[in-house]
C-alpha cells in the first residue's frame, strides 16, 4: 500500500516536471521577444537580453505605433479574420449538420467527396489562373473565399454532431412542429458551443498566421495582411524599406528591436482572444475526435 503511493507519487512528480518542461519550451521565447522589444537597443545588440528586460525603451512600439502601413494592415487583418472565421463557422455547420444525420441519402458518397480534397491541391500555377479568371486577385475575397471550408474542421464538426446530438431529439422537435432550421438554430447550435468555439479558434488562428496568399495573390499594399509584413520585417536586412519607417525612427531604434516588437504586436489578437474559448476548447476537440 506504501509503496503503491510512494510510486504514484514520484509518477506526479515526474509528469509535473514533463509539464513544467512543456510550459518552458512553448513560453520562453515570447518571454525572450517580450524582454527584448522593451530593452535598451544598447543591450539588445551587445546580446545581453535574454529573459528580463535590460533598461527600457519603447521606442520601437512608438514607431510601430506611428507607422501608417502596418497600423492599417492590422485593422484589416482584424477584418479580414473576422469575416472569414464567421463565414467558415456557417459553412462547416451547414456541411456537417445534415451530412451527420442517418436518414441523409448519399451522405457516405458526399462526405467522400469532401474527404477526397483533403489530399489532392492543383498547385500554385492553376490556382493563380483559376483566382485571375474570377477576378479575385488583390481583393479581399481571395483571402477569406478559398479557405473558409476545411475538410477536418468538417470531419471534427461532423463527429460531434453524431455523438452529441442523437436522432431522438431531433424527432421530438418534429414532433412538435419544429422545422430543420428552428431545429438547427434553436437546439442543435446551443448545444454547440463547445465544437463552435474550437472551430472557430482553428479558423481564427489558422488565417491569421497565413502570409502565403497574400504574398501571392495580392499585390497592393493595401490589401496586404500584417503577416506578411511581419514575415518581410523578419526575413529581409532592409525591413525599413519594407515597412516604411522613417530613417530619423532608426536612430533610436533597431531592426532587431522592431522585429520582437512586432511579433508581439501581431500577437495581441490571439492572446485577446484565446481566453474566452480556452474553456470550450479541450471538450470540443475531444469529444469531436472520438466517435462514441
Amino acid at each position: 500500500m506504501w509503496y503503491n503511493r510512494r510510486k504514484s507519487i514520484i509518477a506526479d512528480y515526474i509528469m509535473v516536471l514533463i509539464i513544467i518542461l512543456l510550459c518552458s519550451i512553448c513560453l520562453l521565447p515570447f518571454i525572450h521577444l517580450a524582454s527584448k522589444s522593451i530593452s535598451d537597443n544598447s543591450f539588445v545588440l551587445a546580446k545581453k537580453v535574454y529573459f528580463l528586460p535590460k533598461g527600457f525603451n519603447l521606442e520601437a512600439y512608438i514607431v510601430i505605433f506611428k507607422d501608417g502601413q502596418l497600423t492599417h494592415s492590422m485593422l484589416y487583418s482584424v477584418l479580414v479574420t473576422a469575416v472569414f472565421t464567421v463565414l467558415g463557422s456557417i459553412t462547416t455547420v451547414m456541411a456537417a449538420w445534415p451530412l451527420s444525420r442517418r436518414r441523409l441519402k448519399g451522405r457516405i458518397v458526399f462526405t467522400f467527396i469532401i474527404m477526397f480534397t483533403m489530399y489532392f491541391g492543383a498547385g500554385l500555377i492553376p490556382t493563380y489562373l483559376l483566382y485571375n479568371k474570377l477576378k479575385m486577385l488583390n481583393t479581399m475575397w481571395v483571402l477569406i473565399l478559398p479557405l473558409i471550408f476545411a475538410p477536418y474542421n468538417f470531419l471534427i464538426m461532423k463527429t460531434y454532431f453524431q455523438s452529441m446530438i442523437p436522432d431522438s431529439l431531433e424527432e421530438s422537435a418534429y414532433i412538435d412542429g419544429a422545422s430543420n432550421t428552428t431545429i438547427l438554430i434553436r437546439i442543435v447550435l446551443p448545444l454547440s458551443k463547445p465544437i463552435l468555439a474550437t472551430i472557430a479558434l482553428f479558423l481564427a488562428v489558422g488565417r491569421w498566421n497565413a502570409y502565403e496568399d497574400s504574398k501571392f495573390f495580392i499585390t497592393k499594399k493595401s490589401l496586404h495582411m500584417i503577416q506578411y509584413l511581419l514575415s518581410m520585417m523578419v526575413l529581409s536586412a532592409s525591413e525599413a524599406e519594407k515597412i516604411s519607417i522613417s530613417e530619423a525612427s532608426l536612430v533610436t531604434t533597431t531592426p532587431e528591436v522592431i522585429h520582437a516588437a512586432a511579433i508581439m504586436f501581431v500577437s495581441i489578437p490571439v492572446l485577446c482572444a484565446y481566453p474566452f474559448v480556452q474553456k470550450y476548447f479541450v471538450k470540443g476537440i475531444m469529444i469531436g475526435a472520438i466517435k462514441g
